[in-house]
């Protein structure tokens, strides 16, 4: 089931978040509740995908940003069409915001790398960490 993503939920995506084998946070410790509290309810929106009672994914798109700042789904459960569906809902609210293009980064050799081609997402630079930075523009969805 997608849901939009409540308070109640952070400490379960952060925990997520670090328990993922690729796009690995280089520095874990810059992710916070507070952080993450903050991106679901004053600079963006996030979105669940919960079964059982277990939250087997999540996305969360910045506003102000115009980017997904955050798409994962749990280890074991990827090729299921989560982490899409989940990248669809972002998508289409920040649509709801604004028509601009939407931009995110990931890392090369991914499976989120493929998902984000397929989606229709354009590779428009190599940044200097090593990630992509795709961009999406309206229409290409």
């Amino acid at each position: 089931m997608l849901r939009e993503a409540q308070a109640t939920d952070v400490a379960a995506l952060n925990s997520l978040r670090l328990r993922v084998k690729q796009n690995i946070l280089s520095r874990p410790l810059w992710l916070t509740e507070a952080r993450t509290l903050t991106a679901i309810t004053e600079t963006g929106r996030g979105w669940v995908w919960e079964e059982n009672g277990m939250i087997l994914g999540f996305s969360v798109a910045n506003a102000s940003e115009r980017n997904i700042w955050a798409l994962f789904v749990e280890p074991g459960f990827e090729g299921r069409g989560i982490g899409r569906q989940l990248l669809d809902q972002a998508v289409q609210w920040l649509w709801s915001l604004s028509s601009r293009n939407i931009w995110l980064s990931t890392d090369r050799d991914t499976r989120a790398e493929s998902v984000y081609r397929a989606a229709g997402w354009q590779e428009v630079a190599q940044l200097e960490n090593g990630d992509i930075r795709f961009e999406l523009a309206r229409g290409r969805e």
